[in-house]
């Protein structure tokens, strides 16, 4: 089982949205950027589970668990002209853009990118790298477990 970070600006799909969709479940779509494609396409499996982070708000930070529920596949909108998402160069036939289907598992508290900094144990995490803007991270067995035992203890 590998873990991920994924980011979603929560004006478009946020961790209440996902609760409310039917299944709990949302296609991972719009990322448009090789590397995090590739990370779904090549290493995401079904049952790895995933940080839910929003950002590009006033509070980024992690909001959620999820699981990849679904492995990737060619995401729609790429094929929909006018759409922000539309990729001319794209064909039904060799698809550019993919995406994955996640499941909530729980909404957690927020954890903030101004706390997740303040501790030296999650220095190396891709997310609070100077320039990553990457939307899906990988995160590692160690980072995850220190995390979800933060998640578990009552807020401060």
């Amino acid at each position: 089982m590998r873990y991920w970070l994924m980011k979603s600006e929560p004006g478009d799909v946020s961790i209440d949205d996902l609760a409310a969709m039917p299944d709990q479940t949302v296609d991972w779509y719009g990322i448009r950027n090789y590397q995090a494609r590739n990370f779904m396409r090549d290493q995401m499996q079904l049952g790895d589970l995933a940080f839910f982070y929003h950002s590009n708000c006033e509070e980024p930070g992690i909001v959620g668990i999820v699981e990849v529920s679904h492995l990737a596949y060619p995401d729609r909108l790429q094929f929909i002209p006018g759409h922000k998402y539309f990729d001319p160069k794209s064909t039904p036939e060799n698809p550019r853009w993919l995406n994955v289907d996640v499941k909530l598992v729980r909404k957690t508290r927020l954890l903030s990118l101004k706390a997740l900094r303040t501790y030296p144990e999650l220095e190396t995490m891709r997310i609070l790298q100077r320039g990553n803007r990457l939307s899906i991270t990988p995160v590692d067995p160690r980072e995850w477990a220190f995390i979800t035992a933060l998640l578990d203890q009552p807020a401060s």
